[in-house]
């Protein structure tokens, strides 16, 4: 593991010791509020964010930060998006933390030009950090890792419809569902992604593609040996801010294959 890697995953266990974790299961009701449907934030949220922010600041002053809250109260935030800058999703699972269910975590992704160059994934419950560098491999905890299928027939697929509207509800039921075996998903993309590498799930889609979400984990998925690409199969990029649809797969196959599928170019 690098330094810059050691230094981020100790950031981020700092973070969850302090301000996570001894209020898992603990929160009070002035502590959480909506943002929207379906769209808590909590007190951890902005703790973590606002000490992520500062960490990371000092670490690389020249760098900017776009941190999900910070966006949340200035949609201007989202146009350092294009340049240099830190991605931040403090507490990612939010909706699972306030229900006192697991997955939750926290990701940090570094981006240059609207590219995702590297990216941290963090569980404090197994104190597992999935970390990748553009170019370089994906890790977890310092361990090379290399996507795999689940070997199953038919493939393991986990979809939400959550964001779907009704014409891709009928889409996925029609053309996905029965040539999959459908599963729930974790609501939390620092679990998603690193299913989709470790043999649980082979496919997963994504609606909402906010950059906090998806920048560290389609980087990290993809230097793994998986796929993780838009319906169309390009790059991600986290300044492409009003695009949606991501397809994240254990494999460049699995990913053709449910494609070809959703494109209606197989029956």
């Amino acid at each position: 593991m690098s330094p810059l890697d050691a230094e981020i995953r100790d950031l981020m266990r700092f973070a969850a010791e302090r301000s996570m974790m001894p209020r898992f299961r603990a929160l009070a009701d002035d502590e959480i509020e909506m943002k929207g449907k379906d769209d808590p934030v909590t007190i951890v949220d902005r703790e973590v964010e606002q000490f992520l922010t500062e960490a990371l600041t000092k670490l690389a002053p020249d760098v900017a930060v776009v941190g999900e809250e910070a966006v949340a109260a200035d949609a201007t935030v989202l146009e350092k998006l294009s340049e240099a800058c830190w991605i931040i999703d403090p507490l990612d699972g939010t909706a699972n933390f306030t229900e006192g269910k697991e997955p939750f975590g926290i990701i940090i992704a570094l981006a240059d030009a609207g590219v995702a160059v590297a990216g941290w994934l963090y569980d404090p419950h197994k104190d597992r950090l999935c970390h990748a560098r553009k170019g370089e491999g994906a890790f977890i905890n310092g361990e090379r890792v290399r996507a795999r299928t689940t070997g199953h027939t038919p493939p393991v697929a986990g979809i939400s419809t959550l964001f779907l509207d009704e014409e891709e509800r009928v889409q996925i039921n029609e053309r996905i569902a029965p040539h999959y075996t459908m599963v729930d998903i974790p609501r939390c993309a620092a679990e998603q992604y690193p299913r989709l590498a470790l043999g649980e799930n082979d496919i997963s889609v994504f609606k909402r593609t906010l950059a906090w979400d998806h920048a560290a984990g389609a980087l990290w998925l993809n230097e793994a040996g998986g796929k993780a690409a838009r319906y169309d199969g390009s790059e991600y990029r986290v300044d492409e801010r009003n695009r949606t649809g991501l397809i994240g797969a254990s494999s460049p196959d699995q990913w053709e294959a449910f494609a070809a599928r959703i494109q209606g170019n197989l029956s």
